[in-house]
């Protein structure tokens, strides 16, 4: 199925068969593609690039399509990958955390660092971070085959 072109996020470079690779959703996915491209909310003199899931119900384009600044995605990988770590010793916690120390890791990103903690406002939080857990467990082939590629672009470009 081919990415819309005439709508406001503007495909540059563009995976139109996203929905046969999409993890545990392949060949049965409505996230059709993934793009690069010209963000929707560009202003007159300033272009900004960003990433777009790009999904379909069957019948049309889904307003739940989602479009992110490249760095967000980037993020997300980072925030991703720092989970799939933290999840390799979490089983040493009798609640898969500390409650005493929530937080996980501060990752540095410019003038900054991004926090990453268990998220114990969540009332289910004992109950969904073992959930959380055991997916990414099952989802271990799934995400190493992933990361590995991701290890070895950035390799190649020289990170």
């Amino acid at each position: 199925m081919k990415i819309p072109t005439t709508l406001k996020h503007k495909p540059v470079i563009v995976t139109e068969n996203y929905d046969e690779v999409d993890g545990r959703n392949a060949y049965d996915s409505e996230a059709k593609g993934l793009s690069i491209g010209l963000a929707q909310w560009n202003d007159r003199g300033s272009v900004e690039a960003s990433a777009k899931v790009w999904r379909y119900t069957g019948e049309k384009w889904s307003r739940q399509s989602e479009e992110m600044p490249l760095n967000r995605v980037l993020d997300l990988a980072i925030l991703l990958c720092r989970t799939s770590l933290y999840f390799q010793d979490a089983y040493r916690f009798p609640k898969y955390y500390d409650p005493e120390n929530t937080q996980i890791d501060r990752i540095g990103l410019q003038g900054a660092a991004m926090t990453v903690e268990v998220c114990t406002d969540n009332p289910m939080i004992d109950t969904d971070i073992k959930l959380l857990g055991d997916v990414l467990g099952k989802d271990g082939e799934l995400l190493g085959e992933r990361f590995h590629v991701l290890a070895s672009l950035l390799k190649d470009m020289g990170y």
